[in-house]
Order: structure tokens, then sequence, then C-alpha cells
């Protein structure tokens, strides 16, 4: 069983989030298991406090238990010494949306580092970025750009250790540090000089 392990990184990652007074989109998060392939996925995203739906910026967070790392915490669980210790592959965009022009690049991209700090042995690296614009619809054509958004995704792995494996609240010290640096490129993209559109009651249902 791999419960009590990612179930313990999901509750530590809940309590970290929510004691940071982060808000959490809960019709966003998401459970999910592959039943071809045995893959375990875990999606949750969080907004600062106070901000409305949808949110001027956002973490999406995504926490994958591969198949490889299931048989390594079974063959750990039932004594054996697996030849790796299992991880979490992790995924984080931050996003800043509801715009009214166009970005300034070199200001968004001031305040988003190349990678995370370390979570254990490992940072999470900046992969990729992009602008998302979006146009209006008219009859038979597309028309001029209404809103639009910047996503920077970081990539990288939780690398479970041995006593990890043993006592599972061990794990809150790592999550907390990623708790703390979502939390600061938050505030900082939400204080970046932007012009956001009010938000749109269509989005938010």
């Amino acid at each position: 069983m791999i419960d009590h392990l990612l179930v313990a990184l999901i509750d530590a990652l809940h309590r970290s989030f929510d004691a940071a007074l982060l808000q959490r989109q809960a019709v966003e998060e998401r459970f999910q298991v592959d039943v071809f392939l045995g893959d375990i996925s875990f999606e949750t995203s969080y907004s600062l406090p106070g901000e409305e739906h949808p949110a001027r910026v956002r973490a999406d967070l995504s926490f994958d238990w591969p198949t490889w790392s299931q048989t390594a915490y079974r063959s750990w669980s039932i004594g054996e010494t697996p030849s790796e210790l299992p991880e979490v592959i992790v995924e984080v965009a931050l996003r800043i949306q509801r715009l009214a022009e166009p970005p300034a690049l070199d200001t968004v991209a001031a305040v988003l580092p190349p990678e995370s700090p370390h979570l254990g042995p490992d940072a999470l690296v900046r992969t990729s970025a992009t602008i998302e614009q979006v146009l209006e619809d008219g009859p038979g054509r597309l028309g001029a750009p209404v809103r639009w958004a910047v996503e920077a995704t970081y990539e990288g792995s939780i690398r479970f250790e041995e006593h990890h494996l043993e006592d599972p609240s061990t794990i809150a010290p790592t999550i907390d540090g990623l708790t703390r640096w979502v939390s600061s490129v938050l505030v900082q993209l939400a204080d970046l000089p932007l012009a956001f559109l009010p938000p749109d009651p269509r989005e938010a249902a």
C-alpha cells in the first residue's frame, strides 16, 4: 500500500499551504489513477488570500507517483531493499491571468527565478514560459485580443529518504520549503505593475 506515504505528502501540502494563508481552489483539485499504467497523480491549485475568482495570480501544482516508485515502496514495506528509493515527480505552474494588455516580459521574468530552492537534494527547474492571448470571437472570424496570460512551469522531483519511509511526518519540512517559495513568487507576481481586467462571472462559475 502506498496510501500512508502519498496521502501523508498530500496532507502535509494542505496543512502547509493553509498555514501560509494561501487560498485553495477546491474545484481544481484532482486525484487520479491511470488504470492502464498504474501511475497516480494529484493536482491542486492555490492563490493569494482575498483574490477574486478567477484569481489574478495562481499556482497549479501536480504530483505524480510513477509505477516504479510504487514498486520500490512495496519492496521496502515488505523488508526488501529496492535498487532505488521512491520519488514523486513535481510540476509547479505559476500563472498570471486576466491581463488587460500584453505583459512586459522583462518585468515578469525578473521575478521568475531559473529554479526553486532545493527540495531535499534537488530543485525544481524552470522548463518553459508561455504567453497566452485570447481573441474575441466574432461571426466567421477571430477579432482583436481581449486578454492575456503568462505561465511559467517548473519541474523536478522530491526524492524520499529512508527516514521519510519510516516516518512520513518528516516530509513536512520539504513541503514547507515548497510553500515558502510558491508564496513568495505569487506575492512578487501580484505586486508587478500590470493592468488586470475585472473578474468575468462566467469564468468563476
